[in-house]
């Protein structure tokens, strides 16, 4: 005790208690309710999905071919996931990508297209592909950017317009592709990794490079949270928008080029409600279906996260009608936690 010089008594004085570092605290919060944090609820989930799996099936589950098998299984319809994300985040929706990768499978297997392929390499097909792909991806983005039409409805009429087209082409045939090297590069493996998964990863490092390191990214998130103050900001959103369409288009045109790899055909059944599949696992990756907010990395999950649990139900000898069911709960809870929790944030991981 101390007394104070008018004689009144002061108060004894100490160290003043540790209180806790509230920064660290509201730091650590923050990382957990951005994209960190979600894509760590995936990963959580996803392991989940695999204990299930290793329990159920055994090590048939857990090897290392059964892998593989994910893996190849995931690729094709990873590839057109990545596409599909740039285009959600930015607020549009991309229906026909399926169609669009069937048209570009057939388009490539014609028998004049094979023989300009025999007279020359088999690179030609890939062309065709996709530059199928990437031509309508563009009608796409010009009716939708300059026609002013939705998305839902340019997109929706290529779906029918693409699937018409392919049958007309292969006359509801399916066109058996007759070039050994094509088919031979395709099966092929590196260093012990199908091709078509090698594909997928190269695929989506080029994706998370772009929306993350390069100024179409950043201008693809600004798009999609306000497209009005991208526009004030100098962003010409039209042609942005063509460009963002064009990438949805040049994945499904990568996709059939995979999918004439993988079965070593062309039909104008191929891809068939793909789009359904690309959009769910970007929505269970995270990217808001109302644009502004998406991850390469989650989508990625996404895909691996759906290819899993089917291969988890296919070891366990269960109907695809309970793997419907199954995906359909994962959609429907992946959308009520975005309404409950999603804010965009303008920026990406």
């Amino acid at each position: 005790m101390s007394e104070q010089q008018n004689g009144s008594v002061a108060v004894a004085t100490g160290p003043a208690p540790e209180q806790p570092d509230r920064s660290d605290q509201s730091m650590l919060r923050r990382v957990l309710k951005g994209s960190v944090g979600r894509n760590l609820g995936l990963i959580v989930a996803l392991l989940l999905i695999f204990v299930v799996g290793a329990i159920t099936a055994g090590d048939t589950f857990t090897s290392v071919n059964n892998m593989l098998v994910i893996l190849r299984q995931a690729s094709i319809i990873g590839v057109i996931s990545i596409g599909m994300t740039f285009v959600i985040i930015s607020g549009g929706i991309d229906l026909s990508v399926g169609s669009v990768m069937g048209l570009a499978s057939v388009v490539a297997t014609l028998d004049a297209m094979q023989a300009f392929a025999d007279s020359s390499h088999w690179i030609v097909m890939v062309l065709a592909a996709l530059a199928v792909g990437l031509a309508a991806g563009l009608v796409n983005g010009i009716v939708i950017a300059y026609g002013k039409v939705v998305a839902f409805m340019a997109t929706l009429a290529m779906l029918v317009a693409a699937r018409g087209l392919a049958e007309i082409l292969a006359e509801r045939r399916t066109l058996i592709i007759s070039d050994r090297g094509f088919v031979t590069f395709f099966n092929a493996d590196f260093l012990g990794v199908d091709v078509l998964i090698w594909i997928f990863a190269l695929v989506a490092v080029v994706g998370w490079v772009l929306l993350n390191r390069t100024t179409f990214g950043r201008r693809t998130v600004a798009i999609g949270g306000n497209r009005e103050a991208a526009r004030l900001a100098g962003i010409n959103v039209r042609r942005h928008i063509v460009w963002l369409y064009a990438i949805s288009g040049l994945g499904a045109g990568i996709a059939a080029v995979m999918i004439m790899g993988r079965t070593t055909a062309g039909t104008s059944t191929h891809g068939t409600l793909y789009e359904l599949d690309a959009i769910a696992a970007v929505v269970v990756g995270g990217t808001l279906l109302i644009g502004g907010r998406g991850t390469i990395t989650g989508t990625v999950l996404g895909v691996l996260i759906f290819a899993t649990l089917s291969n988890v139900f296919v070891q366990n000898n269960l109907s695809s009608s309970v793997q419907a069911v199954a995906k359909g709960v994962i959609i429907v809870v992946a959308v009520l936690l975005q309404q409950r929790f999603a804010k965009p944030t303008g920026r990406t991981t």
